[in-house]
């Protein structure tokens, strides 16, 4: 619905933007939208490193932004690795800006890496985008993974691997993504401290808008 022009009720999520409203500009009428432009925080990481469980703690704890948890609209379609999974990352993005028109930033929850969001045309409705990645040492994600429940299909050989090796992308590119990555490493962190420290990630920018600085904590 947002993406619907009220003046001349043609469909497009490619508005330009004018930041003086901040409005949205309809391609084909000039109509301007007002709408809020939030931050958007992205929590990542490799399956196993723990966002699923985060996700549903500071859902709980965090009144002042919305938690989504991506894989709900995950469908076979959307399996396209050719463009970056394009379709996919922009419907995220799309459902995050509906929601934070109600004066919540989002929070998307799930693996992926800067240049997927960034690159989608629903990424221009937001103001800062905030990327933090959950890791841990690699036999421990290992572990977890193998501790999974058979449903989930995570203790197979290769899916270990190839999840211990985006663990390490994440470890050795965080600083060189645009924008970089925050990483916080709980291999040896307790539930609620790790809960604690993203509550607090969140919180410095949300007070702080400029203050995506690639850091990375040390425990």
């Amino acid at each position: 619905m947002f993406n619907v022009c009220p003046g001349c009720g043609i469909y497009s999520d490619e508005k330009s933007i004018d930041p003086q409203g901040p409005f949205a500009v309809c391609p084909s009428c000039g109509h301007q939208h007002r709408f809020l432009r939030l931050p958007l925080f992205v929590l990542t990481g490799a399956s196993g490193s723990g966002k699923t469980t985060l996700c549903f703690e500071l859902a709980a704890r965090m009144s002042e932004c919305v938690f989504l948890e991506c894989d709900i609209f995950w469908r076979p379609e959307f399996a396209t690795p050719e463009d970056n999974y394009y379709g996919f990352r922009n419907l995220c993005l799309r459902v995050a800006k509906n929601v934070s028109q109600a004066g919540r930033p989002v929070v998307l929850c799930g693996s992926a890496i800067p240049e997927q969001y960034e690159a989608c045309a629903e990424r221009r409705y937001f103001g800062e985008t905030y990327y933090l990645a959950l890791v841990c040492d690699d036999q421990e994600l290992a572990n977890r993974l193998k501790k999974r429940p058979g449903w989930r299909k995570s203790s197979k050989p290769e899916t270990v691997e190839k999840m211990v090796e985006f663990n390490r992308w994440f470890r050795a590119n965080s600083c060189k993504t645009k924008p970089p990555i925050m990483l916080l490493d709980n291999t040896h962190l307790s539930i609620g401290e790790s809960v604690e420290r993203v509550a607090g990630w969140i919180r410095s920018r949300l007070s702080c808008p400029d203050g995506n600085t690639g850091q990375r904590w040390r425990t």
